[in-house]
Order: structure tokens, then C-alpha cells, then sequence
């Protein structure tokens, strides 16, 4: 899946649009939960450099909150890296130009988003 394709997924599986906080870094996606506000995918267009690949072109990538225990397997897999920029620890970057096919790209986003919802509280017993 590329950027384009991804960002339209989420919209219409989540029903909820970009927010482009940084007014440096325009085309930097956030996703964020409408009722707590806290992120579940970043999409963004970074040197390829930065992910350790060769070249300074450009490449589209998406950091999602993972499951740590998931996250040192997928690093061995063409197509995921350590977070950019966010925690290391419970966070991946999957590049954004096909190689990680939409399946497991939908599943990873779908894991991101509900380990970032808002947690229900038990209810008081009366």
C-alpha cells in the first residue's frame, strides 16, 4: 500500500481525517482517536537515509504503536524499521511503497489503534 491508498483506508475505516500539526513538516500525517486525541499512525516523507538505506531520495513511511514483542520479529522483514523518532520500544516504521503487503499493513494499524483507544474504566459498584 502506498501513502495515498493508506491514508484514504484510515479515513474511511476509521472515520477520521489527518491532522497536519507541524507547519515545518506539511505533509507529516497524523491520525489521532476523536475522543482521547492520542495518535495511532504517523505517516510521513523522510530521507531514505534516515532508515539506514542508501540514497537521500525521499520515501513515504508510517510509525504505528506495535506490541513489543512483535516489534523485534518484524524488523527482520523487508519493509519495517526501528520508530523514527518515537519510542523504539513500542513503536515500528513500515516503509510505504509496497514491499509490506496491505494485509499485514491493515492488521499493524488496526493493532496501533486499539492499543492507543481510550481504556474503559470498571464501574463503581453501588
Amino acid at each position: 500500500m502506498n501513502r495515498a491508498a493508506l491514508e484514504t483506508w484510515i479515513g474511511t475505516h476509521y472515520g477520521v481525517q489527518a491532522d497536519h500539526p507541524w507547519m515545518r513538516s506539511p505533509t507529516y500525517a497524523v491520525f489521532r482517536h476523536a475522543d482521547n486525541q492520542k495518535w495511532f499512525a504517523v505517516i510521513m516523507d523522510i530521507p531514505q537515509a534516515r532508515l539506514g538505506l542508501p540514497g537521500e531520495e525521499m520515501c513515504s513511511v508510517v510509525n504505528l504503536k506495535c506490541d513489543p514483542l512483535l516489534i523485534g520479529s518484524l524488523r527482520c522483514e523487508a519493509g519495517f524499521f526501528p520508530a523514527y523518532h518515537m519510542n523504539k520500544a513500542s513503536w515500528i516504521t513500515v516503509l510505504l511503497n509496497e514491499t509490506v503487503p496491505d494485509e499485514p499493513l491493515a492488521m499493524l494499524v488496526d493493532m496501533s489503534f486499539q492499543a492507543t483507544k481510550a481504556k474503559k474504566r470498571p464501574q463503581k459498584r453501588k
